[in-house]
This record gives structure tokens, C-alpha cells and sequence, in this order.
């Protein structure tokens, strides 16, 4: 198990952010994650896909990804650069979507209440470990068991799927 690490910048949003700000109805026709990623947040921020860079992460309060079970959502996220998802709770099946993608999520509501739009985080997904470079303090979310971690490394549940299936024919 490889000790992913993360780093970024923060982009904050508040409670509720629901799958129809994340990615509006009108780009549900498009599949490629390209395009999707242009739309990313456009419906709570305009201008976030310009903002992102590679590696920021998205930091929420509660029920992050609510709404409409759309697998667009988590995908146009993870497309457009972002790393991981911070929050106080997700939506179950948005949190359950982001991991078949490979998007990792953490639920750590004390990172959330103490971190900052433009804070720089480290983390550590094997440990759960979310450390605040720009405010100097570590918080520890709950880290993820051995197979999620594994669907996460591969990229998502079909690649995960994939090696498991090449590790059985040899």
C-alpha cells in the first residue's frame, strides 16, 4: 500500500453543495471528462475551472455532492485537477461515486472548521492525515480501509477491477 500523498490549494464551499452546481444538467450528454471539467462548480462559482490548479483540493461543510445520484459529478471534479475533497459529511452516494472514479474524499469536520480558501494541505490518504501547511496544524480524518485505498491507487473500480482480474490469470 503506497503512502498517497496530496498536496494543493483550498477552494471552500459551504453545506449542500448538490450535483446540480457541481456540474449543471445541461452538460449531463457529455461524457468526455474534458469537457466536463470546464463546467466544474459552474454552477456556484463561474470561474472555478479557470482558478484550479492540479493537486487543489475542494474543502465543504456537510452533505457535500447532495442532490441527483449523477456519476458526472465526482468526474468533472477529479477532471478539472482536483485531488481530493475534504468535508464534514457527503452524500452517500456521491461519496460512493468519487470512490468507483478514484476521486478520494475525507470526512474530518475539524480540518474543515479550521482550514481556509487559499490554505495549503498536505495529505496523507493511507494515515487520514490532513495537515494545514499555512496554519501549521494536523487533523486526522478517518483513513480508508486496505481495499478502498486499493480501488483509489488504481484510478478507480474498473482499472482496480482490471488488476485483480490480470493478478488471477497468471
Amino acid at each position: 500500500m503506497g503512502n498517497m500523498k496530496l498536496k494543493g490549494k483550498v477552494h471552500k464551499f459551504g453545506a449542500d453543495v448538490n450535483t446540480d452546481v457541481i456540474i449543471p444538467a445541461r452538460y449531463l450528454n457529455v461524457s468526455d471528462p474534458g469537457e466536463l471539467a470546464k463546467h466544474c462548480m459552474e454552477g456556484i462559482d463561474l470561474g472555478f475551472a479557470t482558478k484550479v490548479e492540479k493537486g487543489d483540493m475542494i474543502v465543504a461543510t456537510t452533505n457535500f455532492g447532495c442532490g441527483s445520484s449523477r456519476e458526472h459529478a465526482p468526474l468533472a471534479i477529479k477532471a478539472c485537477g482536483v485531488s481530493c475533497v475534504i468535508a464534514r459529511s457527503f452524500a452517500r452516494i456521491f461519496f460512493r461515486n468519487a470512490i468507483n472514479i478514484g476521486l478520494p474524499l475525507l470526512e474530518c469536520p475539524e480540518a474543515v472548521n479550521e482550514t481556509e480558501a487559499g490554505d495549503i494541505l498536505e495529505v496523507n490518504l493511507s494515515r487520514g492525515e490532513i495537515r494545514n501547511i499555512s496554519r501549521g496544524k494536523t487533523f486526522i480524518a478517518k483513513p480508508y480501509p486496505e481495499f478502498m485505498m486499493g480501488i483509489i491507487n488504481a484510478g478507480g473500480l474498473i482499472e482496480y477491477t482490471r488488476s485483480k482480474l490480470r493478478k488471477k490469470r497468471v
